[in-house]
C-alpha cells in the first residue's frame, strides 16, 4: 500500500476494517447530553470556548460507535469514562504535566488512591479529575477480580505515563518494541477493553482472561486501535514535538520519511486485524464451555477497532487548531490536576 503524507489514512485502511462493519449504539444522543451535564457538574471543562472544543471531539458519538450494543445507562457511563479519559490523556500528552515527571507521579498516586477503594474519603479541594473519578468508580458496579485487573491496567498506565515524561525530559526516542509495549497503556486501551465487561454484564474468569489464546487476541485489538489512532493524531503530535506515535518511532528507527513510515505502520494494522481473526478462533476452541461470554467479549473488541477508525476519521479532535503553547488542547486548565506543589488547587 502506499500512503504518502498527503492521503487520508481511511482511504488506505478502509479494505483492511471490511471485515468488521460500523454500527451505532441507539441510544447516542442519550450519551452526549448526559456527557454535557456531567462534566459540567464535576467542572472537568470551564469556559464557554473550552466546553465548545470538547463538544467538538463528540467523545458521547466515539462511544456510541464503541459500545453498540450498551444500554442507555451503560453507554452514558462510557461516555462519562470516555470523557474522563481523554482529559487525563490531554494533560499528559499535549499539557505541563506530561513534561513534569514528578507532578505526573503525585497525580497518579491521588488516583491510585480512588480507585483503591476510598472513594468516599476525599480530601477538601481535590482537583477536578480525582472527584469525578470518583463519581465514575461508584458507578461501575463489577467483580471484584475485574475491579483487580482494572486497577492493574491504571496502574500500568499510570507508569507508562511516567515512562511518557521521562522520555521528555531527556529528549529520548524511545525503540519500536518499546513504545509499541507502552503504548497499549498510554493509549488506556485495556481500560476500556475492560469497561466491555462491565457494560455487557460479563464475568470472564481469571484463567480464561490470562490465557496466552485470550491475551493474543486481546493485544491485536489493543494494537489496532493504538497504532490507528497513531495515523490519525500524527499531524497534530508533530505540530506539538510529540514523538511517542508509531509513525515517528518508525520513521527515526528505520530512517524513513514520514510516508514511509506510515505506509509501515498502515501494514502493521492489517497484518494484526487478519491475526486477530486466527487468536480469536483460537481462544473459542481453547475455551468452549465460555464460548458465550467470550462471543461477546470479542464482539466488544471488533466494534472497539472499527469504531475508533471510524471516530477517529470523522473527529475534530486531530483537526482543529489548538490552543496556546501553554494549553494546545484548548481547555487544559490547572484545576484539573492541582497545584505545581502536588496539592490540590483551590477554587478561583
Amino acid at each position: 500500500m502506499s500512503a504518502g503524507t498527503e492521503e487520508h489514512p481511511q482511504t488506505w485502511l478502509s479494505e483492511a476494517f471490511e471485515v468488521f462493519p460500523p454500527q451505532l449504539n441507539p441510544h447516542a444522543d442519550a450519551a452526549i447530553a448526559h456527557l454535557d451535564r456531567w462534566t459540567e457538574q464535576y467542572g472537568l471543562v470551564g469556559t464557554a470556548a473550552a466546553r465548545e472544543r470538547f463538544a467538538r471531539a463528540d467523545f458521547g458519538w466515539f462511544a456510541a460507535v464503541t459500545y453498540p450494543t450498551a444500554d442507555e445507562d451503560g453507554l452514558c457511563l462510557i461516555a462519562d469514562w470516555f470523557g474522563w479519559l481523554f482529559l487525563l490523556d490531554d494533560q499528559l500528552d499535549d499539557g505541563l504535566l506530561g513534561k513534569d515527571p514528578a507532578r505526573t507521579g503525585d497525580l497518579m498516586t491521588q488516583i491510585f488512591d480512588v480507585l483503591g477503594g476510598d472513594a468516599g474519603a476525599l480530601p477538601e479541594g481535590a482537583p477536578a479529575l480525582v472527584t469525578s473519578l470518583a463519581d465514575l468508580w461508584r458507578r461501575s458496579t463489577a467483580t471484584s477480580v475485574w475491579r483487580e485487573r482494572f486497577v492493574e491496567h491504571v496502574i500500568a498506565g499510570g507508569l507508562a505515563a511516567r515512562w511518557e515524561a521521562d522520555n521528555r525530559v531527556r529528549g529520548t526516542v524511545p525503540d519500536v518494541a518499546s513504545y509499541v509495549e507502552n503504548r497499549r497503556h498510554t493509549g488506556a486501551i485495556y481500560v476500556c477493553m475492560d469497561l466491555v465487561e462491565v457494560v455487557e454484564r460479563l464475568d470472564v474468569p481469571d484463567p480464561v482472561y490470562r490465557s496466552e489464546s485470550f491475551q493474543r487476541a486481546l493485544r491485536s485489538a489493543c494494537d489496532v486501535v493504538c497504532w490507528t489512532n497513531d495515523l490519525y493524531s500524527l499531524d497534530k503530535e508533530t505540530a506539538l514535538g510529540e514523538y511517542h506515535n508509531l509513525v515517528t518511532v518508525i520513521q527515526h528507527a528505520d530512517g524513513l520519511t514520514a510516508g514511509q513510515a506510515a505506509d509501515r505502520v498502515g501494514d502493521r494494522i492489517a497484518q494484526e486485524i487478519e491475526a486477530f481473526a486466527g487468536y480469536e478462533a483460537e481462544a473459542l476452541r481453547a475455551w468452549p464451555e465460555h464460548g458465550g461470554t467470550l462471543r461477546t467479549y470479542f464482539a466488544g473488541m471488533r466494534s472497539w477497532m472499527r469504531g475508533n477508525l471510524d471516530w477517529s476519521a470523522s473527529t475534530r479532535r486531530y483537526r482543529d487548531a489548538h490552543g496556546t503553547p501553554a494549553d494546545p488542547a484548548g481547555y487544559l486548565e490547572e484545576v484539573l490536576i492541582g497545584t505545581a506543589d502536588g496539592g490540590p488547587e483551590r477554587s478561583r
